[in-house]
């Protein structure tokens, strides 16, 4: 079965300044693995608490996460951001 991926407004922009950094590669790879099992590991995933209570994070690199939320009901990951570590 495959998960179908829908991408923020923030996330499409975080997708411009990825293509520029160099990290569109390690990004990638974490895309074809959500499409194939979100809930694979590994790489580690985290389950967020407070503002994102609900969405996941997998590391991009030291610094940078991706975040998304799983709707199990639809087959679908919601990718919310790809940059910045979140607070």
């Amino acid at each position: 079965m495959s998960w179908r991926l829908v991408f923020t407004k923030q996330a499409q922009k975080d997708a411009k300044k990825i293509a520029q950094s160099g990290l569109k590669s390690q990004v990638n790879h974490l895309l074809d693995l959500l499409r194939e099992d979100p809930f694979k590991n590994p790489p580690p995933y985290e389950k967020l608490m407070g503002d994102l209570s609900g969405a996941y994070s997998r590391r991009i690199n030291i610094q940078h996460r991706l975040i998304y939320q799983i709707l199990k009901d639809i087959c679908t990951v919601k990718i919310i951001r790809m940059w910045m570590h979140y607070e």
